[in-house]
């Protein structure tokens, strides 16, 4: 896990010709606050195109990525047609002297292109997987994820690629920053890379999700208590069997992962924000006891808790 930080932290953005300008946005949406250096830079001539129909200008070239301690690719061109070599060389340089880099969408391809994925666990949207898989072999890619993160960061479509850069915020300032912004964006505050990218909604929506998002939000505020999915049901209304297909339609995981999931976020925030035992944290955050919490930490965030809010409080000092 990288630790938080801080630290000024310098990002380069690559745009191209005929970029799509919500793809642009999304770091820009997520890095904005202070603390980033944030640099929108491009191989190719300015000003750009783009298709919302209006022109860009970038004020930055390549050269930007050598001094990026990220480099970020938004998105790539929808027929994925091959990266000029410049791109490619540039990526190659920036990784090899340690910036991370980023792929959001189909900005996957050129990573791929570059080699940065070979032999890495990657995703992208759903319905280029196909096309990425036989262009490249060498990658391990994961068609059903929302984003992955092994030394490079890959993610599936635009609302993902909101998730990733929301989990590298999460690396490099701790969840309640992260959490903040994600409340400005007005966007869930951690999904889970492993949650399914592609997720069943019923159109339109019933009583019955009223009921169902209230039941979450309950359990969001009670993490600390037990939770069976037959109470959860009978709160909501159903049957635990129509509860557990709504559950997953709805997240995209199972509601045992989706609790963790909020448990540990919730202990992130404990260990940022107060100086509560790791005990007491273990019990606000529903884990039961400090081993649990531990065991837990260490599985999903490769770290402990005491090193988390040691590294966070050493950090922000």
């Amino acid at each position: 896990m990288n630790t938080p930080t801080s630290r000024c932290h310098r990002i380069a953005v690559i745009a191209f010709d005929g970029i799509t300008p919500f793809h642009l946005s999304v770091p820009g949406m997520v890095f904005r606050d202070a603390g980033f250096e944030l640099k929108i830079c491009s191989a190719d001539p300015s000003p750009l195109r783009t298709t919302g129909g209006f022109d860009i200008t970038v004020q930055h070239s390549l050269r930007a990525l050598s001094h990026a301690d990220i480099v970020i690719l938004p998105t790539w061109h929808d027929d994925c047609r091959p990266a000029p070599v410049v791109l490619l060389e540039a990526l190659k340089r920036a990784h090899k002297r340690g910036a991370r880099i980023v792929g959001l969408c189909l900005g996957a391809f050129p990573l791929a292109e570059a080699g940065l994925l070979d032999g890495r666990s990657a995703t992208t949207h759903w319905s280029f997987a196909d096309l990425l898989a036989e262009r490249h072999p060498a990658v391990a890619l994961d068609r059903e994820v929302l984003y992955v993160d092994d030394d490079v960061l890959t993610s599936a479509g635009v609302a993902a690629g909101l998730d990733c850069c929301l989990h590298l915020l999460r690396q490099l300032r701790g969840a309640e920053a992260a959490n903040h912004v994600a409340r400005q964006l007005v966007v869930a505050p951690h999904r889970q890379g492993g949650q399914a990218q592609f997720i069943e909604r019923p159109v339109p929506a019933s009583g019955s999700d009223d009921r169902f998002a209230q039941v979450l939000d309950w359990v969001n505020r009670h993490l600390a208590d037990n939770h069976s999915i037959d109470a959860l049901a009978a709160r909501a209304a159903m049957s635990r069997r129509n509860f557990t297909r709504h559950f997953r339609d709805a997240t995209g995981t199972s509601f045992k992962q989706w609790l963790l999931n909020q448990r540990v976020a919730h202990a992130q925030r404990l260990l940022e924000s107060s100086d509560a035992s790791i005990e007491v944290v273990a019990q606000e955050a529903g884990f039961g006891s400090a081993l649990s919490l531990r065991q837990h930490f260490q599985a999903t965030l490769r770290t402990s808790p005491s090193a988390y809010r040691r590294q966070f409080r050493d950090s922000a000092a």
